[in-house]
């Protein structure tokens, strides 16, 4: 069995699951935020906890995918066009940071509603950007088509 398709299905598949957690993550933040209390409840909590766990379960399989198996990133960086072609750029550069910095992020907000009983609008914001960075490297045309 090919390991590189194993790899790409399961970072597929993780990814799927992954909108789905962002989605129940922004839903869950939101409600937070503009309810009343502003306390955190446990939905908030969980959806935290799982969000960050797909997040690092996500990148971690990309990484493999990216320095172990790839042969486009091997290709790219021979050829010295890894910088240069757009494409290449989005695959192998700004979308595995993106990732990471997204990760950091959501570590930083899990940490935070763990251990707060309320929610503050910088962990709010911090929660969004990781979301942000999220929907900004996720590939939206090759998943879903152009």
């Amino acid at each position: 069995m090919d390991f590189y398709k194993i790899f790409l299905s399961a970072h597929k598949g993780f990814g799927y699951l992954e909108l789905l957690l962002v989605a129940l993550f922004i839903i869950a933040l939101l409600a937070t935020m503009f309810g009343f209390s502003g306390k955190v409840n446990k939905f908030l909590k969980k959806t935290t906890l799982f969000t960050m766990i797909f997040f690092h379960v996500q990148f971690l399989l990309g990484i493999c995918l990216l320095f172990i198996f790839s042969p486009g990133f091997k290709a790219a960086l021979d050829a010295g066009t890894l910088m240069k072609d757009a494409y290449s750029r989005q695959t192998f550069v700004e979308h595995p940071f993106s990732m990471l910095v997204a990760a950091v992020l959501m570590t930083i907000v899990n940490k935070k509603v763990k251990s707060n009983d309320t929610i503050s609008l910088g962990v709010a914001f911090m929660g969004l950007i990781a979301a942000g960075l999220f929907a900004f490297a996720f590939p939206w045309v090759r998943v879903f088509g152009a």
